[in-house]
């Protein structure tokens, strides 16, 4: 296996594992914080009733994401997601704060967006050797 290919086999995993591991527990943290993240998203005029669609979306897309099952798929939907909430939850809050309020909620934003970056990654070059998808483009070891 040449250097690159080393890279890539064990490169591969480690994202998918870095990149899932927020969504699962941000997710599992909203399941047993049920009710406090209901009403911080009515307070920030997103429904509550759309908590668990959210929470499904984070844990299911994340442990496929994780497991690499799915993966271009679940990456394509977490992109979205973050992206959305992302916008909701950091950019459009940020217009009515000023000083580090505001940079704070813009460097949740930009976070946001990288995450992004990293899913559409994920999207256009699939999970990788050590998956369940294991992508034809990277030989497994």
């Amino acid at each position: 296996m040449t250097p690159l290919n080393q890279l890539q086999y064990y490169a591969a995993p480690l994202g998918r594992v870095l990149l899932s591991v927020m969504f699962i527990s941000s997710g599992l943290q909203k399941l047993f914080g049920y009710a406090g993240t209901q009403q911080y998203m009515e307070y920030m005029g997103v429904p509550g009733a759309l908590l668990p669609l959210v929470i499904l979306t984070e844990v299911g897309g994340g442990l496929a994401l994780l497991l690499g099952w799915k993966a271009r798929l679940a990456a394509f939907l977490l992109a979205g997601f973050a992206l959305l909430s992302g916008l909701l939850f950091h950019l459009v809050p940020s217009f009515a704060l000023e000083g580090m309020e505001a940079q704070t909620q813009m460097i949740g934003f930009w976070k946001n967006v990288s995450i992004a970056g990293g899913m559409l990654m994920v999207t256009a070059f699939g999970a990788g050797p050590l998956s369940i998808d294991r992508s034809p483009e990277i030989p497994a070891k």
